[in-house]
C-alpha cells in the first residue's frame, strides 16, 4: 500500500513538474479552447484579489517570469541592468508570444519595478487590459479600507465589461468560499511540511503551489486533496536534517534547483514565504457583505512580508513568531538580486532575529542562476554549525 502511495505523490509531483515548466501556458489555453467565450487574466506576484476575477466566470493566471527556462533577449532592451531579473523574463515571455492567452493582466503594488513594468506592458501589448493595482498604506478601516474598496469596486467594474459578466455579491460570496477551501489546503500542505519535511519537501510543496497559478481553484484544491492523502500515508524515512525558515522569494521566485540544493546541504525548509498570494491571510469571513470581507481581510490579516505596509508593528517579530511556530534552528535570507523591498528590510530582520538569539545566514540569487555549489557549501556550513554549536 505504501508503494502505491508513494507512486501516487510522484505522478501528482509530475504533473505539477510539468505544469511548472509551461512557459506557454498550454494549460490556460486549454481552458478557454474548451468552452468559447472564456477569458483569462495574469496576475504578478505578490498578491491580488483573485475572488474578482473568478467572480467574473475568468481564471487568474500567476506570471512569475520564466526562471532559467528563457534566454533573454527583448526584455533587456526594456530595463536597465540593475534590477531585479523577472520584469526582463516576463517581458521576454510576452513578446515571444508565450503570453498570448490572456485577456489582462493586474500589476500589484509591490515596489517601482513592478509599477514600471506596468507601463512597458501598456506600451508593447496595448490591446491588453492593464491594471496597477494601487492598496492603502493606512490600515485604519475608515481611511485605507474606503480607499481599498473603491480600488475592489472599479477593478470589478473593469473585469465584469471584459468578461462580459457582472461581479455580483452572490457570486463574489462563491468565490471568496472556493478561495477559501483553497487556502484550508494550502495550510494542510504547510502543516505537513512542518510535522514531517521527509513527506513532504519543499521542492514537491513549491511545485504544487506553482500548479495552482494556471489551474481553476476547484481543480487545484482537489490535487492538494489528493497530494496530501497520498504524502500521509507515504513511507519516507525522516533525516537528521537542520530546521529552516527561508525568507526572501515572495516575488522573484528562487529557482527550482537552488531550493533541492539547500534540501542536499542539510536544510529542512519548514517556513517560507514563496506565492504569497496563497496565503496572505488565513480565510476570508464568508457572511456579511463580501466586498467589506475582502477590505478588513486585507487590512487585518495580511500576512508579514517586505512589499506590504508594515505600520506600528514591530519589525520582525511576525518572522521569530515563524521560527517558534515552526520550532525552527534558523532563518535563512534567500533575496534576489537587486531585490530593494527584501534588501531594505533584511537589516532590521537580522537585528531582530539578534536580539532573540536565532542563527542566520544570508545570500542572494537571480530566477536563471544555473550553479549553486557555493550556496551548498554556504547553507550545508550553516545547518552544519546548528547541529554542532547551537
Amino acid at each position: 500500500m505504501s508503494a502505491e502511495r508513494n507512486a501516487a505523490v510522484e505522478a501528482i509531483v509530475a504533473e505539477a513538474d510539468r505544469l511548472y515548466r509551461d512557459l506557454s501556458l498550454d494549460a490556460v489555453r486549454r481552458w478557454k479552447d474548451a468552452s468559447p467565450g472564456r477569458k483569462a487574466v495574469g496576475y504578478m506576484p505578490v498578491y491580488a484579489p483573485l475572488e474578482l476575477v473568478h467572480a467574473a466566470g475568468m481564471l487568474p493566471v500567476g506570471i512569475y517570469g520564466g526562471g532559467d527556462q528563457v534566454e533573454i533577449i527583448r526584455g533587456d532592451a526594456c530595463f536597465q541592468s540593475y534590477i531585479c531579473h523577472i520584469p526582463r523574463s516576463t517581458v521576454e515571455l510576452a513578446l515571444s508570444g508565450r503570453l498570448d492567452c490572456l485577456d489582462g493582466m493586474l500589476f500589484p503594488s509591490t515596489c517601482d519595478v513592478i509599477r514600471n513594468l506596468s507601463g512597458i506592458w501598456q506600451l508593447q501589448l496595448p490591446g491588453v487590459y492593464v491594471r496597477y493595482l494601487d492598496v492603502p498604506q493606512d490600515y485604519d478601516s475608515a481611511v485605507g479600507g474606503r480607499f481599498y474598496l473603491n480600488e475592489l469596486r472599479s477593478l470589478a467594474a473593469d473585469l465584469g465589461r471584459l468578461s462580459g459578466r457582472a461581479i455580483t455579491d452572490l457570486g463574489l460570496r462563491a468565490s471568496i468560499h472556493a478561495f477559501n477551501e483553497n487556502r484550508r489546503r494550502v495550510q494542510e500542505l504547510y502543516r505537513l511540511r512542518c510535522d514531517s519535511p521527509a513527506k513532504a519537501p519543499t521542492t514537491e510543496v513549491y511545485l504544487l503551489l506553482r500548479a495552482g497559478c494556471v489551474l481553476p481553484v476547484e481543480e487545484h484544491t482537489a490535487m492538494l486533496d489528493a497530494y496530501l492523502q497520498a504524502a500521509r500515508a507515504s513511507d519516507r524515512p525522516e533525516m537528521d536534517n537542520c530546521r529552516v525558515v527561508l525568507r526572501g522569494g515572495f516575488c522573484e521566485q528562487p529557482p527550482l534547483g537552488l531550493l533541492r540544493t539547500l534540501e542536499r546541504a542539510g536544510c529542512d525548509i519548514v517556513d517560507d514565504d514563496f506565492l504569497l498570494v496563497t496565503r496572505w491571510f488565513d480565510e476570508v469571513p464568508e457572511d456579511g457583505d463580501p466586498w467589506e470581507a475582502l477590505v478588513e481581510a486585507f487590512l487585518h490579516k495580511s500576512v508579514a512580508t517586505s512589499s506590504r505596509y508594515i505600520g506600528e508593528e514591530e519589525k520582525g517579530a511576525a518572522l521569530i513568531d515563524a521560527v517558534r511556530a515552526t520550532n525552527a534552528e534558523g532563518v535563512i535570507f534567500a533575496a534576489a538580486s537587486f531585490c530593494d523591498p527584501a534588501l531594505l528590510d533584511q537589516p532590521m530582520l537580522v537585528a531582530a532575529l539578534d536580539r532573540a538569539g536565532i542563527a542566520h545566514t544570508e545570500f542572494k540569487y537571480a530566477e536563471d542562476t544555473g550553479q549553486f555549489q557555493a550556496i551548498r557549501e554556504q547553507a550545508g556550513t550553516f545547518a552544519d554549525s546548528i547541529k554542532l554549536w547551537a
